[in-house]
């Protein structure tokens, strides 16, 4: 990104902070050291940025419209703080940008966001898709496209008798044909007492230059959360079909099978918070089912530590492990690194301001 680029965004929003007292400037800075090992090229140390969720600089606020009726934005770059790159492939606010109006009737957005089913499978992990126990190592698809949706109109319903509905469609913009690249999505929330439980569904059109003619991406998730007070029991079901509904292999095969992706897969996770005064620990086991014709499957183990410091600051500790079967080679990430090797560990800290 051009410095001068970003220099007057900062100053444009800065302008717009003062002269709105409902903005808020927030962001968050994620640092650890990581050690991947397991992978072809042998083992890896980093010093990276983004481990237990993507670092980040935001602008958000709202306006009274009157008539219980509001107006709000939000705007967030994603950025790498080990070496002050921009993050999302260069994009000035590439995590989230939108527009909207909130009322009675509920929430309406336009603009770059998260999809649904995404949303559903950050809840139900024990690690919020982030440490190197991320749920992404085996769950959803690779890139962008699973986790947040661009050209998009988002809808998400008022609680009734705690049932939320949340819907997005995003066109592919293509010429002459309305129908690809086109994304859809949806999801239910039911809340009740320690008891949350969530269905989500997202639909990608496959149909490119490329691709022409490919059956689309389906992904379901249903996942629950139960708080028993001294601890939380996090579960997951994930059914995924057609091309690129599942993530992508390493393309460094040990058995020279092509770097695909599986097009039909059932997966399960559980996991654990147990939450103790300043102290969290974190588990969870992740089964990937891989139904195509290679029967490529593979499961992850994940542990973790987190001491709070403050409200704002943290440290955490974490390893994971893939078990990858009949040439599977997926690799142990973190929240946007995609990993090197099948075993990870980290040490970090994560400030938020």
């Amino acid at each position: 990104m051009k410095k001068p680029l970003l220099a007057s965004a900062l100053a444009a929003a800065s302008q717009l902070a003062a002269a709105q007292s409902n903005v808020t400037i927030y962001g968050m800075i994620d640092m650890a050291v990581v050690r991947e090992s397991g992978g072809v090229a042998g083992a890896a140390t980093k010093v990276t940025s983004g481990t237990t969720g993507g670092s980040r600089l935001g602008f958000k606020g709202t306006e009274d419209l009157g008539n219980g009726l509001k107006a709000l934005f939000l705007l967030e770059n994603g950025f790498q703080g080990d070496t002050g790159a921009a993050g999302q492939g260069g994009l000035l606010f590439g995590r989230q940008v939108y527009v909207g109006l909130q009322g009675g009737f509920g929430t309406v957005l336009a603009g770059r966001q998260y999809t649904p089913h995404y949303l559903v499978q950050v809840f139900a992990d024990p690690f919020g898709s982030g440490w190197v126990g991320d749920s992404k190592n085996l769950l959803g698809t690779t890139g962008n496209a699973f986790s947040r949706m661009d050209n998009t109109v988002k809808y998400i319903s008022p609680a009734l008798r705690g049932v939320t509905v949340e819907l997005a469609a995003a066109p592919g913009e293509v010429a002459g044909d309305s129908a690809s690249g086109r994304q859809l999505g949806a999801a239910l929330a039911w809340a009740h007492g320690p008891l949350q439980v969530r269905l989500g569904y997202h639909n990608r059109n496959n149909d490119t230059a490329s691709l022409h003619g490919t059956e689309n991406a389906r992904n379901t998730v249903l996942a629950a959360v139960y708080d028993f007070g001294r601890f939380k029991l996090h579960a997951l079901v994930d059914w995924n079909r057609g091309l690129n509904s599942s993530v992508l292999r390493n393309t460094a095969n040990p058995f020279g099978r092509p770097a695909l992706a599986s097009t039909d897969s059932r997966d399960a996770m559980l996991g654990l918070t147990v939450p103790f005064g300043p102290h969290a620990l974190l588990a969870s086991y992740i089964r990937k089912d891989d139904r195509s014709g290679f029967d490529q499957d593979a499961s992850q183990v994940a542990i973790g530590y987190r001491y709070t410091l403050s409200k704002r600051t943290d440290l955490n500790v974490a390893i994971a492990a893939i078990d990858n079967r009949n040439g599977a080679s997926y690799t142990v990430g973190s929240a946007i690194e995609s990993g090197s090797g099948d075993r990870s560990a980290m040490v970090g800290i994560r400030h938020a301001f």
